[in-house]
Order: structure tokens, then C-alpha cells, then sequence
């Protein structure tokens, strides 16, 4: 039983759910330094984003086994489609009851927020079927990158933003862009690690096509365009406060250093600091807009 569970959250990924946690927060935020707060609705909200990041994560895992993306000379951490510890129509049967319970809860949010919730849910669990799956699958295609800014950037911050205040706002979209790019370096780290084996099950990444160098080139800009908003939203709200996130910018340049310098398996070390510098990031964004207040 304690093994089975084990699988589960491994299989869930849990070093990548701040891709799906910190928008959500960040948008809660913005709204909190707006006056507009509802723990509720915000509750509801995380779960629905973790619930599609989760889901897309178990369709990944049947579509890369499928496609032979997750052989023998993998070198990311263990998939346990690939290796029969689950079986993909299991697999397949919880990604759709997951989709089930997100679309229940998501009603929620749109007798609240609107029919404008509903499209973005709805295109977002299709689209969490699309990243992988289909007869055109975006991370095969070299536009996975563009997906995960997009959702797991602009669409998940202005979208929380939305729920809980009814109206769009500048400051929430800068907002977006920050937890996109980190979202999108995940992704980026994970590709320029597997640049030599995607090729051979048909995945081309937009590392593949860029090449090893100009992919970590890509990684190292992004991470430094990151910070920009960040210091628009200062220049607009003219409250220090709001820079907190900035202290990160020593492990963004420790993390642009090894993303040139590691090769192989211990680019998982990259990929999993990717993922806490998001997290950091976004924790102290969300401190500086409460402090501001």
C-alpha cells in the first residue's frame, strides 16, 4: 500500500506543482493588494490548477510510453507508465476522473465569475489532453514552451485575478509573466537535458530545433527577463516593498551557470531548482504585495 501510494506521488510530480501553485497565489495577491480577497474562491481555484497540471502530467506519461519517448535510455527521473508500475488505462481512468472533479468544482467559479471562466477551463483541459496527445501534439511539435507561458503564466494569474475581482488589470498580467518563464525554463531544463533521445521518438522541442547552445542561451535571457515586470509593477506602484522577489536573482545566475556547465542526469538538479526558484519567487512576491497593502 505505502509502495502504491509512492508511485502515485511520483507520478504526480510534485517537484513541478509550483508551475501550478504560484500563479494562482500570485493572482490572489494582486487581488489581496486591490482589496479584493475570497479564501474561498482561491481555494477552489488551486485545486482546479493543480488538478490540470496534475492531469497533464499523467496524459504525458501515457502519450511519451506510448510514443516511445520514455525508453530504456531515459534520463530523467523513473515514469511509471514506462515501467508497468502503472498500467496507462489506469492511468488514463484517473486522468479522467481528475478532469471530472475540475470541471465540477470549475462550476463554481463560473456561476461566480462567468461563461468567460468556462472557455478558459474548458480550453485548458483541452489543451492539457493536446500537450501531448492528439494527432497534433505540442511538445512534439516544439510549442510546448509557448503553451506553459501561456497557461501557467498570463492565463493563470489574470484568470485568479478575474475570479476575484470581475474585471481585468495590467498589474495582474505583468504579474503572469514572470511565473510563465520559470514554468516554461522547467520545461526548457528537462528538454536541452533530453536533446539526443527526443529526436528518436519524434519529438522535436524547441530545444531540438534551437540546438544545445542557443536552448541555453534561451534559458539563461528568460530567466533574466523574468525579473523585468517586476520592477515595471515597482515603477507603478512606487512602493519598495514589491521588489522582495529580486533577492532570487543569485540563484537565477547560479542556475544559468550550471544550465551550461551540467550535462545529462545531473541537469535534474537544474530542472528541480527551476522549479524551487518559481516557488521562492513567487512566495516572496505574494509577501511583498500583502506588505504593501
Amino acid at each position: 500500500m505505502v509502495a502504491a501510494v509512492k508511485i502515485w506521488i511520483n507520478a504526480i510530480r510534485p517537484k513541478t506543482l509550483p508551475a501550478g501553485m504560484i500563479p494562482v497565489m500570485i493572482g490572489g495577491s494582486v487581488a489581496y493588494w486591490q482589496g479584493y480577497f475570497d479564501i474561498g474562491l482561491l481555494a477552489i481555484t488551486l485545486i482546479c490548477a493543480l488538478s490540470i497540471q496534475i492531469t497533464t502530467n499523467f496524459i504525458n506519461e501515457i502519450y511519451d510510453y506510448k510514443r516511445g519517448a520514455d525508453g530504456d535510455d531515459r534520463l530523467g527521473p523513473e515514469r511509471a507508465v514506462a515501467t508497468r508500475k502503472i498500467a496507462s488505462s489506469t492511468m488514463r481512468n484517473v486522468s479522467i476522473f481528475l478532469i471530472l472533479i475540475t470541471f465540477s468544482l470549475g462550476m463554481i467559479l463560473v456561476a461566480h465569475a462567468g461563461v468567460g471562466i468556462l472557455i478558459v477551463g474548458v480550453v485548458s483541459l483541452i489543451f492539457a489532453w493536446a500537450y501531448t496527445g492528439g494527432p497534433f501534439p505540442l511538445a512534439y511539435k516544439g510549442l510546448g514552451d509557448i503553451f506553459v507561458f501561456i497557461f501557467f503564466g498570463l492565463i493563470a494569474v489574470s484568470g485568479t485575478y478575474y475570479v476575484q475581482t470581475l474585471r481585468f488589470d495590467w498589474i495582474a498580467f505583468l504579474s503572469g509573466i514572470a511565473p510563465g518563464i520559470f514554468s516554461m525554463n522547467i520545461l526548457a531544463v528537462n528538454n536541452i537535458r533530453d536533446i539526443d533521445t527526443d529526436p528518436s521518438a519524434g519529438k522535436i522541442t524547441l530545444a531540438v530545433r534551437l540546438g544545445k547552445k542557443k536552448a541555453q542561451v534561451l534559458y539563461a535571457v528568460l530567466n533574466i527577463l523574468a525579473y523585468v515586470p517586476i520592477i515595471i509593477i515597482y515603477i507603478i506602484s512606487e512602493n519598495t516593498i514589491v521588489l522582495l522577489p529580486l533577492v532570487t536573482i543569485i540563484y537565477a545566475a547560479v542556475l544559468i551557470k550550471n544550465v551550461f556547465v551540467k550535462t545529462g542526469k545531473d541537469l535534474n538538479d537544474v530542472l528541480a531548482g527551476t522549479g524551487k526558484l518559481l516557488l521562492i519567487y513567487g512566495l516572496l512576491f505574494c509577501l511583498g504585495m500583502i506588505m504593501s497593502k
